[in-house]
């Protein structure tokens, strides 16, 4: 636990979410998926056991042998770019979906940044993978997730060492590139055909009970036919059974779903969403079981929508860590509980917490421990720029921990981007649906569109968490 004062608390305004459906679930469990397949290593010699440096390659500005079971790399003097001092190893079968594991262990005779590569061994050298980090004299563990954008049998791993005036050191061990057996992604992707579409959600309801009403159709094929996640909270009833019923169906239909767990104490800071457990040994036990609904099968998962980047409205330090150590509990069960879920620890939106203070914080809040982070949930910015602050709160996490990790963004009412308003503001429009990559890892939509975000904006007389007709309309024609 860090001490007190450790962050910088920044006095920024709230930027509010509103909560899921307010009803408990009903469907009933399924079956058991099957596990997650096991690794497959796709380089060669990563630990320098038979002590030659082969099949890994060097350049002239290099020279590499293995020195006490690890790979010296010496760099010379005076290289002007990166790539003008590289190492790697080539020949690799990459698939475009596909998730990998690039990790590695390492140390520098002096502080440095360096950049690792998978991409392209062949012109134009095209990336899937391009990420720097930081390195000393203190020996790190450094691993980077990705999800491939490239199908390719001349696939490469290159270190590019150069950039700087002074000759160094650089050592390497035990590195690999893994992936999951199958073909089609990996983890729940790989183990489902698609994102499910929730029969029950608030906007599918909506339709049903509404068929006579002329926006019913529209709303039907343009929201209720899409997937979207469902919120769990203390509106949830039996959280182990609600949760259940819910990846049952999923799993039962051969589809991915995706879950909110929104129950931290003091959630939303009191506004339009406020609520959550009593107490903390509620939310331990609450959330505990929330995994156990999960069990193996596959799942993805947003842990606590705000409950990071609002750190800032808790009164002192010793509420603040008393909120990490529930997310770090939190983070702790999904990964324990719950294999085949790739769950996401949110991290609040582009225009909110500077990058290195939301690095320090989802560090301290557990994001190690699972897939990555969630930005932008129940808020407007454009993806673009929802990838770029992703690409930043990662370049912090390696600089300061030697990690990164994937990112999902809220896409569900980015399509017209941001008018800097949060509570239900005018002119937004539906953003991309669900979908693996672009731009992200998944691309979600997390906020259900026609949720009211609070009595407030275009929806004055409309509560949080309630179903709005004219809001999902507005939100399909970007008025």
């Amino acid at each position: 636990m860090n001490p007190p004062g450790f962050f910088r608390w920044l006095s920024l305004p709230a930027v509010l979410l509103s909560c899921g459906p307010a009803v408990p679930e009903t469907q009933a469990d399924a079956p058991v998926a099957v596990e997650q397949a096991a690794l497959i290593e796709l380089l060669s010699n990563g630990n320098f056991n038979n002590g030659t440096t082969a099949p890994w390659w060097n350049n002239a500005s290099t020279q590499s042998r293995v020195e006490n079971g690890q790979w010296r790399v010496d760099v010379a003097a005076n290289t002007a770019n990166p790539w003008d001092a590289i190492v790697g190893q080539s020949g690799l079968t990459l698939v475009a979906g596909q998730a990998y594991t690039l990790a590695f262990t390492a140390t520098a005779t002096a502080g440095i940044t360096a950049r690792v590569t998978v991409q392209q061994d062949v012109a134009p050298y095209a990336t899937t993978l391009s990420q720097s980090f930081t390195l000393d004299g203190t020996s790190r563990r450094i691993s980077f997730p990705f999800t491939s954008s490239l199908s390719t049998g001349q696939g490469q791993v290159t270190f590019q060492l150069g950039g700087r005036a002074s000759a160094v050191t650089v050592r390497l061990d035990d590195v690999s590139l893994t992936t999951e057996g199958g073909s089609t992604g990996s983890g729940p992707v790989a183990m489902t055909s698609g994102f499910y579409v929730d029969p029950n959600s608030n906007p599918a309801v909506w339709v049903r009970a509404n068929g006579g009403d002329g926006r019913a159709a529209r709303i039907n094929a343009s929201i209720a036919s899409k997937p979207m996640a469902r919120w769990f909270g203390n509106w949830s009833g039996d959280i182990t059974q609600a949760v259940s019923g819910f990846v049952g169906a999923a799993d039962a239909a051969d589809k991915l779903p995706v879950l909110v767990a929104y129950n931290i104490p003091g959630r939303d800071c009191g506004s339009h969403s406020g609520g959550g457990a009593g107490s903390p040994e509620a939310y331990r036990a609450w959330i505990s079981a929330f995994a156990a609904g999960l069990g193996n099968r596959p799942a993805v998962v947003i842990i606590e929508p705000d409950a990071v980047a609002q750190l800032d409205c808790l009164p002192n330090d010793t509420e603040r860590q008393t909120r990490l150590g529930l997310l770090r509990y939190a983070t702790e069960q999904l990964r324990d509980r719950a294999p085949n879920t790739w769950a996401y620890l949110d991290g609040g939106n582009a225009r909110w917490i500077g990058a290195d203070t939301m690095a320090q914080r989802l560090e301290s809040a557990g994001v190690r421990n699972v897939r990555g982070f969630a930005l932008n949930v129940s808020n407007f910015y454009p993806t673009g720029e929802s990838a770029t602050y992703g690409g930043a709160v990662n370049s912090a996490l390696s600089s300061r921990y030697g990690y990164t990790r994937q990112f999902v963004v809220d896409t569900s009412r980015n399509g017209n981007g941001s008018n800097g308003e949060w509570c239900n503001p005018a002119g937004r429009k539906l953003g991309t649906p669900s979908q693996t990559g672009g731009g992200a890892e998944l691309l979600l939509w997390v906020k259900v569109p026609g949720d009211s975000d609070g009595q407030c904006g275009i929806a004055p007389g409309t509560p949080a968490g309630q179903f709005s007709p004219d809001l999902a309309n507005r939100l399909i024609d970007g008025t």
